[in-house]
């Protein structure tokens, strides 16, 4: 089973995943941290609106 292609693709998407989840969490962590916007992008490799993006949530995310 594990030489499959639908198993490989499977796992695959599943480690991105993954991958993607921990660089989030990464620059939520450093914005928390008061780290601006681009040099979270430059760290983690995101785009300045993708980190925007997650600023402002965080924002919203504090506020309740």
């Amino acid at each position: 089973m594990q030489e499959s292609v639908t198993y490989q693709a499977i796992l695959a998407e599943g480690l991105a995943e993954g991958r993607a989840e921990e660089v989030r969490r990464v620059a939520m962590n450093l914005l928390k941290e008061g780290i601006s916007v681009a040099i979270v992008a430059r760290v983690t490799g995101l785009s300045v609106e993708q980190v925007q993006q997650l600023a402002s949530e965080e924002a919203g995310n504090s506020g309740e």
